[in-house]
């Protein structure tokens, strides 16, 4: 399963109605990496971190200041992480010497990773779990949740799949934890981070083109949360086209950018006004930007309103 995944929906179905809450979990464990240490783990939800460990410090620390109230409300939050950090870190470096056997690999440079966690549709309730290991940076196993079974993309993890298939009542735990426990830790971080996690911010919109000849580009940026729907019209019909939707990126300071290209190069100049971006977010009105070029920012003449506004607003990145 893939975890996020693009937001920019297609199709006839428009409309903000839900947003995909996630929780995830990324643990690393790496041998003859200099200046980096053996074991990280990280936990995210909503695509911002908000615990760390390593195995240089041995501790965890949260990262939002909403976590604080939260470990004062959990006393023994800190202590019990703490203590599977530090059991992870142990069995991920046995992990390593075991996969450079499979492997037959002796020195270098290795990396063992996992990727686990959650997501919650807050309309209809709907929720999706998945765990997975990779090594080296290739995919080595994976959870089937839905038929519980693991299934193996290279032969040395065979041997894996076999034993863990095997483990029906550790399979069913799993099912519960992804299905149901998981859910529950994603809502109590996200009530306590709910000023930062369930806020909604409004885009600021720019028109950009590189170059006479290039795509106009339709760019949101400064939004929250990361679900957003952007896309071009002409006289009020939705333009399928010469259209090209990217993918949504996150900024900086935690919100997130997203551009839809059009290709106007058989459209005369005098008929871009027929044309329109539109931007939907849940509980914003929706955004429509003409195609007027007096609003078209370029790096190649004149410069229309809202010069420099934005975000990672950079015109050498468009198309």
């Amino acid at each position: 399963m893939k975890a996020g995944g693009l937001v920019v929906l297609l199709g006839l179905c428009h409309g903000v109605s839900s947003v995909i809450h996630s929780l995830k979990y990324f643990f690393t464990g790496s041998s003859g990496v200099s200046n980096f240490p053996e074991f990280v783990y990280v936990g995210m939800v909503d695509e911002l971190q908000f615990i760390h460990y390593d195995s240089n410090s041995q501790k965890l620390e949260v990262k939002q200041s909403w976590m604080d109230r939260f470990t004062r409300d959990n006393p023994q939050y800190l202590e019990g992480q703490t203590g599977l950090s530090l059991g992870a870190q142990q069995t991920f470096k046995v992990d390593i010497e075991t996969l450079k056997r499979r492997f037959n690999q002796t020195g270098g440079v290795h990396m063992v990773q996992k990727m686990s966690g959650c997501e919650w549709d807050d309309e209809d309730d709907t929720t999706d779990g998945y765990e997975q290991y990779g090594y080296d940076g290739e995919d080595f196993i994976v959870l089937d949740l839905k038929n519980l079974r693991w299934i193996a993309p290279t032969p040395q993890a065979f041997i894996t799949k076999l034993k863990w298939d095997q483990m029906r009542a550790d399979l069913e735990h799993q099912k519960n934890y992804y299905n149901k426990e998981c859910v529950d830790w994603l809502k109590k971080y996200l009530d306590y981070g709910k000023s930062t996690l369930q806020r909604t911010e409004r885009p600021e919109v720019s028109l950009l083109q590189r170059r006479p000849s290039s795509p106009v580009v339709c760019h949101a940026t400064g939004f929250y949360p990361d679900r957003v729907v952007v896309f071009w019209r002409r006289d009020g019909e939705e333009l399928y086209e010469h259209v090209d939707h990217g993918e949504v990126l996150p900024n900086p300071d935690g919100t997130f950018q997203v551009s839809v290209d059009l290709d106007l190069a058989a459209v005369p100049r005098e008929d871009w006004r027929r044309y329109e971006c539109v931007v939907q977010v849940k509980g914003i009105e929706d955004i429509l930007t003409p195609l007027d070029p007096a609003l078209v920012r370029t790096n190649w003449g004149k410069t229309g309103p809202g010069r420099d506004g934005g975000r990672n607003t950079c015109l050498t990145t468009s198309t």
